[in-house]
């Protein structure tokens, strides 16, 4: 998947590196609460280990001194004990919950600012999924590592601390038994960690690709109707999801490979001490008490033990999620801030292209030297072959990409030097492929000014000529428009869409072939809504339909990144240049439509 390293470079010293920087950027900020959380966990660990010593007493009394008075106070004490670690339990549960969704907010918030940081460029390599699944798995995953970092501090290692001292305490020859199962476990799980991390990988992966599928598939659905692609894409989506269900088994065999090996070596430590102990109480006559009291610490502790010696093992499954997060965040925004420069101000909203050259690749130039000028208040076209750089132009006015040389003024103010809110907040665009955003019409119509009134809303709808259209739904203004507006027809979006340049009321206007997918019905009800659109504002328009701009108050002809021809429509049919050329080939395919063509429309 494009964006996606191959590897992440987690070693030991990368992934200590996450954490510390995990600690720095959000546990520090959340470190009241950690701390509590922390001494609650303390506090639980300090009642299992009670617990644990009170289970030796408990047997002393009743098989020694005999004392039903005293077994009824330390039953009272345990049922104390007990109570208070499931408080204990319940409160760092819910602190930590509670730290770990706001780290996940602050996240996505980081990462989707972040995005819209980037410029048009950033995602034309990309696929949409894989942020999808970034937002999804790196804002997870921090809260994740820091949740087993801490957990595994506070509640595993201080369990593991007051029990380890209750064995101590009872048995210290007993308790070095316990160390038999160290060394062969480290050395275990030093091997699987970079097993498990090279499967989390592809675990995001695979996720991020089941993702793509769908999205394609869902966006698509009239494509993949029309053309009966139901068992390709379902093969395809097939095909993902075995991929992750492979990496998903081998991270549970991973993951959990440590266990057989641990378990039988816990058997036959806790063998050992039963027969060391149950010679000490019968041959040697040692306390019974002691031997319950540190058998009950050896198993306590062994939970702990486990989850402390596999925490290397999913800390690193976790780490994956975070340098993903990181990825994104430590990016260098495509579009820096630039607040600080001055705002664009308009007087006459005159538009100049004055030498530009742009290029998306090196070594493959779009504009080459294009100049051109678009008058204040009047109707500018371009025209030209496809590829000749006329949506490139209108891209640049709105700074999606920076020129490599030359300049566009506006009011004589190079648009580089001036911050792109100002510039854009100046300019309202419509183009071919009309976007719509999930909501009800009036808030796609309010978007071209957010707070607009009602008033100004219907205004903006009426002088557009989608009014009378809207209001025939029996939701009215209140009528979902549908994913990408699909429950509108073509021509009813491209009337939204100009409503909301309308009620932006921007002194400048950018239409991208705004007629080009309609029938003719539709076209002339958008022409008129266009030209409500730009009365008295400076309009530059891309038409491949030459009809349509033959009304122009100039027209450019766009070749090859130059403006190789430029005037009026009469005025350019008499010169016989280029412009004249493309409208004779116009007319000659509306008169004589190809064989094809002539065949289906004669019933042939």
């Amino acid at each position: 998947m494009p964006g996606l390293p191959a590897q992440f470079p987690l070693g030991e010293h990368g992934a200590l590196a996450l954490v510390r920087r995990l600690f720095a950027e959000f546990a520090y900020r959340h470190r009241d609460r950690y701390a509590l959380a922390f001494a609650l966990m303390a506090v639980a660990a300090a009642c299992t280990a009670a617990s644990a010593y009170l289970i030796g007493e408990v047997v002393n009394y009743a098989f020694g001194d005999r004392s039903m008075s005293k077994i009824v106070t330390l039953a009272g004490v345990t049922v104390a004990l007990f109570a208070t670690k499931g408080l204990a339990t319940y409160g760092h549960a819910v602190i930590m919950a509670r730290i770990g969704n706001r780290i996940i907010a602050e996240n996505q918030r980081r990462m989707v600012g972040r995005l819209l940081d980037q410029n048009i460029g950033f995602f034309e390599d990309r696929h949409s999924s894989e942020f999808l699944a970034r937002l999804n798995a790196g804002a997870v995953a921090a809260t994740q590592a820091l949740g087993l970092v801490i957990t595994a501090a506070g509640r595993d290692f201080l369990s593991l601390i007051g029990l380890v001292a209750v064995m101590v305490y009872q048995e210290p020859f007993l308790s070095l038994i316990g160390l038999v199962v160290v060394p062969p476990a480290v050395f275990l799980l030093r091997k699987l960690i970079r097993r498990a991390r090279n499967v989390a990988h592809a675990q995001f992966v695979g996720s991020a690709r089941i993702l793509e599928t769908l999205q394609e598939t869902l966006q698509g659905i009239r494509i993949v109707k029309a053309f009966a692609l139901e068992d390709v894409m379902r093969a395809r989506a097939a095909s993902n999801i075995e991929e992750i269900e492979r990496a998903s088994n081998k991270m549970a065999r991973v993951a959990n490979r440590s266990s057989p090996l641990m378990e039988t070596l816990g058997g036959f430590a806790i063998a050992a001490v039963m027969l060391y102990s149950g010679y000490r109480v019968i041959e040697t006559g040692a306390s019974p008490g002691t031997f319950f009291s540190f058998i009950t610490a050896f198993l306590l502790a062994y939970e702990p033990a486990k989850r402390l010696a596999r925490l290397n093992i999913d800390l690193s499954a976790a780490l994956v999620g975070v340098r993903v997060l990181f990825d994104v965040i430590d990016g260098p925004p495509g579009e820096p801030a630039d607040e600080d420069k001055p705002a664009l101000k308009l007087s006459r909203a005159r538009v100049e292209f004055r030498g530009v050259r742009f290029s998306y690749r090196r070594g493959e130039p779009v504009l080459r030297d294009l100049s051109f000028v678009a008058e204040p208040g009047r109707v500018t076209a371009l025209v030209g072959p496809s590829g000749g750089g006329k949506s490139t132009a209108l891209a640049l006015i709105m700074r999606f990409y920076d020129i490599e040389a030359g300049a566009i003024l506006i009011d004589g103010q190079d648009i580089a030097t001036v911050s792109r809110r100002s510039l854009r907040g100046q300019i309202a665009y419509v183009g071919q492929d009309v976007f719509l955003f999930r909501g009800s019409i009036r808030d796609n119509i309010a978007f071209g000014r957010p707070g607009a009134s009602e008033a100004e809303i219907v205004a903006a709808a009426k002088a557009a000529f989608a009014h009378d259209f809207i209001m025939s739904f029996p939701a009215g203004y209140d009528t979902p428009v549908g994913e990408h507006g699909l429950q509108l027809s073509g021509g009813q979006r491209q009337r939204i869409a100009i409503a909301r340049g309308l009620i932006k009321n921007a002194p400048i206007i950018l239409l991208d072939e705004a007629t080009a997918a309609l029938d003719s019905e539709s076209e002339r009800q958008v022409q008129d809504a266009i030209a409500r659109l730009c009365e008295g504002r400076t309009t530059i328009m891309i038409a491949h339909r030459l009809h349509t701009i033959m009304h122009a108050d100039r027209i450019f002809v766009i070749e090859d990144g130059r403006a190789v021809e430029s005037g009026r429509h009469e005025e350019l049919l008499r010169r016989g240049g280029r412009y004249a050329s493309f409208y004779r080939l116009q007319l000659q395919k509306q008169e004589n439509p190809p064989p094809a063509v002539a065949a289906a429309a004669s019933g042939g």
